[in-house]
Order: structure tokens, then C-alpha cells, then sequence
């Protein structure tokens, strides 16, 4: 069952961007950061789709890229930028608190210390893998799509951003895998391979998703 909760899971990530977009820039820049964070706790979770081994993270990643993406879009280069910055913040005062955390010397009766040992132990080394392959990932991102943008006009919106994403998710499969999960993962050259084959598959999953989303906007500000 894990194709169908993987294709359920692409669409509840795209579908909550464009509900997000719908509320406003602030909403999509928290759910992008927030996926950004998570990413990095589901990460540690290895899953077989289509008989690969991969990580469960590989969706969120690629929501991340599509709300930058979406936000660059619509509300600009800067507030893309910010976006940016924002996760990076984000995703070090979680690293911090999670060592935090891990600091506390649990009670006779705690029985979820080794559990969070295990699930968080490893939290500062991706963390800073994450910090590094993000701001590369997503610096790469903002420039392709404003390349595309600026060169070819008349491209599609879905078209530019599945351009985008997927030499955003080659980077950061390549540059987080080596730094965050080398030595962690049974196979590091299955998992890259494997990985970039599902994220792309989610790429083109979001398609018909971000296709719709200049229809979407639309509607939204002539109700307003």
C-alpha cells in the first residue's frame, strides 16, 4: 500500500500549498518552512516504493521547492528570499531544541528516551547537511525560475517550476545525501538514485496541481 499512500501523500502536500496560497503569503511561507523542518525528522524513515529504497521524506522535500516556487510566482524574488531565510531559522532553533531535549535525564518511569535517542541522536549532523543543501538547493531554485521566467515568457507556469524543481532535487539529493545520510542509510548510492527517482515522480504528480494554481489565485482575488 505504500504507491497509494505515497500519490495520497504528493497530493495532500500540493493541495495544502495552493489551500496556503489561497490564505495569504504568510500562510505559504509557514506550511514551506514547516515542510523544510519535518523533512528532516521523516528522513530517518527508510520505505520501498515501486520496489526502491528511499527515504519518507522525498514528498516533503519537494513541497518545500514548490512553495518557494509558488511564492517566488506570485509574490516575488524578496519574498522568496524570506521564505528562505525563515526555514533556515526555523530549522535551527529546532535542531537546538531538539538537543535540548535530549539533555533532560528522563524518570524511572519514561519509557520514550531511547526512542527519542534514536530518532533525534543523529538530529545535529543532518541538521547542518539540511542547513547546507537547502540554502544551495534553494538559492539554485530562485535562480533557475528567474532565468526561465526571463527567457522564456511564454513557458508554462507548471513547465518552468518542474524545470526548476528538478535541478533543485538533483542538487540536494546529491549534496544531502553524502553530508546528512552517509553511513546512516544501508545503501547511500540506492538511496540517491532511488530518491531522485520518486521526487521527480512527485514532481510530476504536482503538475496538473500547479498548473491550476494561476486559475486559483485568480478566483481568489476577484472574490476579494
Amino acid at each position: 500500500m505504500n504507491e497509494l499512500i505515497f500519490l495520497f501523500h504528493v497530493i495532500g502536500i500540493v493541495s495544502s500549498l495552493l489551500i496556503a496560497m489561497r490564505w495569504g503569503k504568510s500562510a505559504l511561507i509557514s506550511l514551506t518552512a514547516l515542510f523544510a523542518v519535518v523533512a528532516n525528522i521523516f528522513v530517518m524513515k527508510q520505505i520501498t516504493l515501486f520496489s526502491l529504497h528511499v527515504t519518507a521524506s522525498d514528498a516533503l522535500a519537494v513541497g518545500s521547492v514548490l512553495g518557494i516556487g509558488l511564492l517566488q510566482e506570485y509574490f516575488g524574488d524578496k519574498t522568496a528570499k524570506k521564505a528562505i531565510s525563515i526555514s533556515f531559522g526555523l530549522m535551527f532553533f529546532f535542531g537546538m531544541l531538539s538537543q535540548i531535549h535530549l539533555l533532560y535525564t528522563p524518570s524511572g518511569f519514561d519509557q520514550t528516551q531511547s526512542s527519542f535517542q534514536m530518532i533525534l541522536g543523529s538530529t545535529p549532523r543532518i541538521i547542518a547537511a539540511s542547513f547546507f543543501a537547502f540554502y544551495v538547493m534553494q538559492k539554485c531554485n530562485v535562480w533557475v525560475l528567474h532565468l526561465l521566467k526571463k527567457r522564456l515568457p511564454k513557458l508554462h507556469l507548471s513547465f518552468r517550476m518542474a524545470l526548476s524543481g528538478s535541478v533543485a532535487q538533483v542538487i540536494d539529493t546529491v549534496l544531502f545525501g553524502f553530508l546528512g545520510l552517509y553511513g546512516i542509510v544501508h545503501s547511500i548510492t540506492h538511496i540517491l538514485l532511488m530518491s531522485l527517482c520518486i521526487k521527480l515522480i512527485s514532481i510530476l504528480i504536482s503538475l496538473p496541481f500547479t498548473s491550476f494554481s494561476k486559475r486559483f489565485m485568480k478566483e481568489a482575488h476577484e472574490q476579494v
